[in-house]
């Protein structure tokens, strides 16, 4: 305790010599404003001295000093141990390199003794100092630098971070109708999050399948062929210290998702703090896209204006135009804009217009330059457990999507047209309700008609940890009719199993498409074999007009979670 309380007295002396030669008081002691998974945030940064790789502990509270002193336990007074892995100006991420109990707000973290006269060294030598004589350099201060040299700069967390997974599936369908749908494919899948590759600002986050083999008697695609084809992946340069912004892969473009999945790539510049311009091109390849074709190109250019602070207020605005062609011949010409503006959690506005003149067939009258298409939404959180939304989408054309996704709820928001109202209400016993209202009409209807979409969720059923949603859907638009029910359920086994499972069926009747619908079910089970080896496998069976197969799949592989690549 002596040598302690000595140790303490030497370090406190410097602290006040220091303070004497300095302008500023040398601060070494922290406070704690969040607690996140082996983290925590602290009160102070670069304007307080701290820097990547210095150490701080945290104490025992006067109570907790208390009880260890009555319970005569030793050495107890230190709760854990810190290392500085980012600092802002005003504060610092710090890993939490070990910890005797949970750390919480509050808890006070102190500089050790090493940093702390590392600081003072840098405050005394610090060009706040009276010097005897007046030396110049021409590139820097020498005793500066050597400070700054001395004090080690681990990696930043963010550099070469990846979590994911990659391994290799397998596919069988064997028909059950009429026409022979057997086929099996072999394929490579990845979904993985990787950032700041090599040290560099560009980032691979998302998820890809690729056929390595594939057998076939029929080309009609099944639904998970379908649902194969919805993903996202995309390489992105974002760089703070840079204007540029890029990004190549199957994506959405940041400023203006209405454009749907884009296959391609866009790169754009800041212009200042608030604006960005750049263009976009690439295919159309999502067949949950309003205007899906496989053989269609899209390009154009964009202009965002962004800011204020998602715990305020926020918006965002775009505004740019492009082409749609098909074999380089343009086949619509459109302009469109896109607005979102929020205030805290509370109240969010969200506007996408389009407006086009299509080519139509030389036989058909043309179509005017106008609305194509138009999506309004105002979400009104009233409270934590209740929020209303208020809809408005109108279609001028008929959409191309591929009807046979209907009953995976993936277009529901082309469904409805016209006025619509929603409320999401969270109840007692992880209960909640959601519903959807609506009245479409256009000039050609005999009368209205009413679209209705009803759900039900429990995030927990009883106490089984089975999560649960059923929902019912009617509509009747423009274009089609039709209603779909569908039960999904899942449940985790802690971190290593998870299971999932749904069933439903679907009404569509259309005069642009043939499929009437059909009757589905599936399940889906997944879990780690060893820390970094996971299986995952599942059916589906289908009956329908159309779809009437049954489909098996399977997938082994790796998973890397929270690695540094290279180390």
């Amino acid at each position: 305790m002596l040598k302690q309380i000595l140790h303490s007295s030497l370090i406190g002396l410097c602290v006040a010599v220091a303070v004497a030669q300095t302008d500023s008081p040398i601060r070494t002691t922290f406070t704690v404003r969040y607690v996140i998974d082996g983290a925590v945030y602290l009160d102070g940064g670069t304007n307080a001295g701290l820097a990547e790789g210095m150490r701080l502990t945290v104490s025992q509270t006067p109570a907790e000093a208390a009880a260890a002193k009555s319970s005569q336990e030793s050495d107890s007074y230190l709760v854990a141990d810190l290392v500085v892995d980012a600092v802002a100006q005003t504060s610092a991420v710090c890993t939490i390199a070990s910890s005797r109990r949970q750390l919480v707000r509050g808890d006070v973290a102190t500089l050790s003794s090493t940093d702390t006269q590392k600081l003072v060294a840098a405050k005394t030598l610090s060009n706040t100092r009276e010097y005897p004589a007046v030396v110049s350099f021409t590139e820097g201060d020498p005793m500066d630098e050597d400070v700054r040299d001395s004090i080690p700069r681990p990696a930043l967390p963010e550099v070469n971070r990846a979590v994911g997974r990659i391994g290799l599936d397998y596919y069988g369908t064997v028909s059950h109708g009429g026409a022979a749908i057997n086929s099996s494919s072999l394929g490579f899948v990845f979904r993985g999050d990787i950032t700041r590759i090599a040290g560099t600002h560009w980032n691979l986050s998302g998820y890809w399948r690729g056929n390595l083999q594939s057998t076939s008697s029929n080309s009609q695609p099944t639904i998970q062929d379908l649902l194969n084809r919805t993903y996202h992946i995309s390489l992105t340069y974002d760089n703070p210290d840079s204007r540029w912004v890029a990004a190549v892969g199957r994506m959405y473009l940041p400023w203006a998702s209405s454009l749907e999945t884009i296959d391609g790539g866009y790169a754009g510049r800041r212009l200042g703090q608030t604006a960005v311009a750049g263009v976009f091109f690439g295919s159309t390849p999502d067949p949950t896209s309003y205007s899906y074709n496989p053989d269609q190109r899209i390009g154009g250019a964009f202009v965002n204006f962004s800011g204020g602070a998602y715990d305020h207020v926020h918006y965002s605005a775009t505004i740019g135009s492009g082409v749609d062609m098909l074999e380089f011949t343009i086949t619509r010409p459109f302009v469109f804009t896109e607005t979102s503006v929020s205030y805290r959690q509370q109240i969010s506005i969200y506007d996408a217009l389009q407006l086009d003149q299509p080519t139509v067939d030389p036989s058909q009258p043309p179509v005017n330059f106008g609305i194509g298409r138009s999506f309004l939404t105002v979400h009104y959180q009233l409270n934590r457990r209740i929020g209303f939304d208020f809809n408005h989408n109108y279609f001028r054309d008929v959409p191309t999507f591929d009807p046979q996704l209907i009953g995976t709820g993936l277009l529901d928001k082309y469904l409805f047209q016209g006025f619509s109202v929603g409320t999401r209400v969270e109840g007692p016993a992880h209960l909640s309700f959601y519903v959807d209202v609506g009245r479409s009409s256009d000039s050609t209807d005999a009368k209205p008609s009413w679209n209705q979409m009803y759900g039900l969720s429990f995030s927990e059923l009883r106490h089984t940890k089975i999560r649960l949603d059923a929902r019912y859907s009617k509509f009747d638009s423009l274009f089609a009719k039709g209603d779909y029910k569908s039960l999904s359920a899942s449940r985790n086994f802690g971190d290593d199993f998870r299971w999932e499972f749904l069933v439903g069926a679907q009404s569509f009747v259309s005069p642009y498409s043939t499929d009437t619908g059909t009757r589905f079910i599936g399940t889906n089970l997944d879990f780690a074999l060893t820390n970094h080896y996971f299986f995952q496998g599942g059916m589906n069976i289908n009956r329908g007009a159309l779809q009437n197969y049954n489909q098996w799949f399977v997938t082994f592989g790796y998973r890397f979670d929270n690695r540094h690549i290279g180390k």
